[in-house]
């Protein structure tokens, strides 16, 4: 849909999202899927922060740092896949302009939080591993405040520099974009302008916010893997690579995806390959956080426990 500009020139103001799939026999199959993911992904998230809500025993700066990161799970989940949903049910899924930045606004946000939100429980797993005992003192309420208030703060300033320069971007002629939500290089595509200098701030803030969290993390996990490898005790090694292991896999899942959606060879990736792999860090990753942290971590599993007994006393 098009708005007379001056200058005989039109101006998208609405698109239309092609959606996940154009074939009719598979649109209702998806949506019970995708309905049933994002129900279950909901249902774990808010089940996870009330368990580390209700338990004193979990109120330290990793459960903290979980929490948050489940807070930005769903964010990440509900920007996205509602959207989705309504594009199996509809023959045209509208999107209007400011909708469409306003979706990217968030999905930038939410996906450069988890960055650094991981980055920050590797940074934690560090200074609870090799310094135990100055774990408190270096890990204070104020310091994990502080990091976490300092990941949002970033997320945003990345998420508004990208996004205020969208804005000098025309949009003319074709209104198709071909993803089930607003992401860039589909967006870019549709574009009348010149979009270098958009192409040149995506890959730098999308190079700085894979690598520099992957780095801390690696990092992190290389001083954290010699400690333990230090610890003469068998018991004493399981308990601290116990300790890690769920973070372990939140990493080995968010940044896999992410690398499979961005690392591809130009002539191997397609929009459509793009889609998919875009679903497993907008809407797998989300569900797949709660599951790992309450299925491969002890103290959630304990507290669950306890909490449910509690109730049948009642």
């Amino acid at each position: 849909m098009e708005d007379m500009t001056a200058g005989n020139h039109c101006t998208v103001t609405v698109f239309f999202l092609a959606g996940l799939s154009e074939k009719p026999e598979l649109q209702l199959p998806l949506f019970v899927l995708f309905t049933g993911i994002y129900l279950f992904t909901v249902g774990g998230i808010l089940g996870m922060i009330i368990v580390i809500g209700l338990s004193s025993n979990l109120h330290t700066p990793m459960y903290f740092f979980l929490s948050s990161l489940s807070f930005i799970d769903f964010c990440q989940s509900t920007v996205v896949t509602p959207k989705l949903l309504v594009s199996f049910l509809t023959e045209k899924n509208l999107i209007t302009y400011s909708e469409c930045l306003t979706q990217l606004y968030f999905v930038i946000i939410f996906g450069t939080a988890e960055s650094y939100t991981l980055a920050a429980m590797a940074y934690d797993r560090y200074v609870a591993i090799l310094n135990p005992l100055l774990y408190n003192a270096t890990m204070s309420y104020q310091i994990y405040c502080s990091l976490i208030s300092g990941v949002y703060m970033f997320a945003v300033f990345c998420a508004s520099v990208n996004i205020g320069f969208m804005f000098r971007i025309h949009f003319c002629k074709l209104d198709v974009i071909n993803h089930y939500f607003c992401d860039f290089l589909p967006l870019l595509e549709l574009a009348c302008s010149n979009t270098y200098i958009n192409e040149m701030l995506i890959l730098f803030f999308g190079t700085l916010n894979v690598c520099a969290p992957f780095m801390i993390i690696i990092t992190s996990y290389i001083f954290i893997i010699a400690s333990i490898l230090r610890i003469h005790s068998t018991e004493g090694r399981s308990k601290a690579f116990s300790t890690c292991s769920s973070h372990m896999s939140a990493v080995a899942i968010f940044y896999g995806s992410v690398a499979f959606m961005y690392l591809q060879p130009s002539s191997v990736s397609s929009m459509d390959q793009g889609k998919v792999s875009s679903v497993f860090y907008t809407i797998v990753v989300p569900m797949l956080n709660p599951l790992i942290y309450s299925l491969r971590n002890k103290d959630v599993s304990v507290a669950l426990k306890k909490i449910l007994e509690r109730k049948e006393f009642m």
